[in-house]
Order: structure tokens, then sequence, then C-alpha cells
């Protein structure tokens, strides 16, 4: 069977197909892409997985097709970036700001 073992970087994002047997698993696929050889900063033993962006363990066993994702450790943590904000102040916005209205501005009349 063939499946696929992700990994990306803001600046590359990568795929390697792996041939295994059925019943692979998550770190078996991850260890037979030898990803760790292009990429060395993956700690395997810490490292977070996924099967088509589901959070999964590194002993769940893989169907032929299947795409195992390595993510990396987030920069901040959200939730704490979230009451940063707060504190200072600032307001999240939808939309990215407010949209203007031509029955909003001012008519005058001459």
């Amino acid at each position: 069977m063939i499946v696929e073992v992700a990994y990306a970087k803001p600046e590359e994002q990568v795929i390697f197909e792996v041939q295994g047997q059925a019943g692979m698993t998550l770190m078996e696929a991850v260890r037979a892409s030898n990803i760790t050889a292009r990429f060395p900063e993956i700690d395997l033993e810490n490292a977070k997985f996924g099967i088509f962006g589901k959070l999964s363990t590194a002993n769940a066993q893989l169907h032929a097709g299947d795409r195992v994702e390595i993510y990396r450790p987030l920069i901040a943590d959200p939730k704490e970036a979230r009451k940063k904000r707060a504190a200072e102040g600032k307001q999240m916005r939808k939309g990215g700001g407010k949209a203007s209205n031509p029955r909003d501005e001012e008519v005058s009349e001459t």
C-alpha cells in the first residue's frame, strides 16, 4: 500500500510517498519516509501527527492513500496571544475592519 508523509515549513512544503505493508502504523510510515534526513529539526518523539488533518497517535494504523501530517510546534500559544491583546486594549475585527456604506456619508444640500 502507498501512503504520503507531509511536512510544511513557512518557506517549504514536502510530501513523501511511502510504500508499506497493510497495517503499517503512522510512525512506521514516518520513519520509512526518512524525513528527518531532510528536516533534522523534527523531533519524532515529541511531534504531533495527524491523518488528513485529524490529530492521530503514532501507533494509528494507516490505510492505502492516507496522508500523514507532521505538525510543527506553535510559535505562540493562541490563548496567551489573545489575553495579551485584550490586556493591551486591542480589539479583534472580523473581515478586516469596518466597511464603508454610502448611506453613512453626510450629504450636503446646496
